[in-house]
């Protein structure tokens, strides 16, 4: 891990420890207290990221084109994934991702930083503009084995 890049660090499939929004008394769990997920990041400079809350509920018709208006907006609201390419400022951290495709279509198109932390093999970033709006998403992975 010394004198590899940020970039070096983060190539690699990891898999989501924790995501909090807000920080104190205001902090809350935006995809509930044991949400699941993965990034995959590619040295050609491609990411993916998939976010989903662990208590989604199962669609009664099982058919996703067949869910009723609440198992619908459970779906949306307790997940989010999105794709597209990323650059590292390597002297600040500060990676930059150029979202090409998202569950949430307000993603697509925006270009969106993150400040880059690592600890052993675990990476974390705050995002700053969450898609469920609101205060900072504090989000860390650690590298998938």
């Amino acid at each position: 891990m010394v004198g590899q890049t940020a970039k070096e660090r983060l190539v690699g499939s990891w898999t989501l420890v924790s995501l909090t929004a807000g920080e104190g008394a205001d902090q809350n769990l935006p995809y509930g207290p044991n949400p699941k997920g993965s990034m995959m990041v590619d040295a050609n400079g491609r990411f993916m990221i998939t976010v989903v809350r662990s208590d989604l509920p199962n669609f009664a018709s099982n058919n996703r084109m067949r869910g009723t208006p609440d198992e619908n907006n459970s779906v949306v609201q307790g997940s989010i994934a999105y794709y597209g390419t990323y650059t590292i400022d390597e002297a600040t951290r500060v990676i930059t991702v150029n979202v090409e495709g998202s569950t949430f279509p307000n993603f697509i198109g925006g270009t969106q930083t993150r400040i880059l932390s690592f600890d052993g093999d675990e990476v974390t970033y705050l995002n700053p503009t969450p898609s469920h709006g609101g205060a900072p998403a504090k989000v860390t992975y650690r590298r998938a084995k």
